[in-house]
């Protein structure tokens, strides 16, 4: 960080009154310092590429999201391919779940909504900077149901049908025994229909081929 106490910030919103607010109250707590601002994404990056705000690079970026040009997510995308380093906060008046799952994906750390409290902003950033998302209930309700609806427009991995049907009793927490008694099939061909669902899943154990029924919507 720019010192020992000090976080610098870099806020990056195409409305001044915006930017001059965040400012204005981020210059009350010592543990913050404004270091620069921009109305875009462009700008953001141009700036940084020269070397930063009076020659100093920040440690966290308040961002917007919906922004003329490059918007949030892409400015994110672009950022932290030039500044691994960077931590930032997309920061927006917008709840889609769609734009949650993209800007999170693009490498933001949190997503925030302008209606949170000045106390909640500061807790937010203070996760960020050490890489801990911070998001409020409904944001997480809203990244959930963007990750399903992604999840379910998604290939099935090709699973059979008898794969599919091992998947949802596994889901439903029953043992091989139990599966191969229901389908009427031995305990070893149960053993390789979780064998081959693991691999077309990707996952590591049964507890994760259940999450993965899940996310799908294949079980409740």
């Amino acid at each position: 960080m720019g010192d020992a106490a000090t976080c610098n910030v870099l806020i990056i919103d195409d409305h001044e009154m915006v930017r001059t607010g965040l400012k204005t109250y981020l210059m009350l707590d010592s543990r913050f310092e404004v270091i620069g601002e921009a109305s875009g994404g462009e700008e953001a990056l141009r700036a940084l590429e020269r070397g930063g705000f009076q020659d100093r690079m920040p440690d966290l970026v308040l961002m917007d999201l919906m922004m003329p040009r490059m918007d949030g997510v892409e400015a994110t995308r672009a950022l932290l391919a030039r500044f691994p380093h960077l931590k930032i906060i997309i920061l927006t008046s917008f709840l889609e779940d769609d734009k949650i799952v993209e800007a999170i994906e693009a490498g933001a750390v949190s997503y925030v909504l302008k209606t949170v409290s000045a106390d909640e902003l500061i807790y937010a950033m203070q996760g960020a900077l050490r890489s801990m998302p911070v998001m409020s209930g409904e944001v997480s309700q809203a990244l959930t149901r963007g990750l399903r609806r992604r999840s379910a427009q998604e290939p099935d991995e090709g699973l059979t049908e008898r794969e599919r049907e091992v998947l949802l009793l596994i889901a439903e927490g029953k043992s091989n025994k139990e599966i191969g008694d229901e389908l009427h099939i031995s305990v070893k061909t149960v053993k390789t229909h979780v064998s081959n669902l693991l691999m077309k899943c990707e996952a590591e154990d049964r507890t994760q081929l259940a999450i993965y029924a899940h996310r799908k919507g294949w079980a409740q």
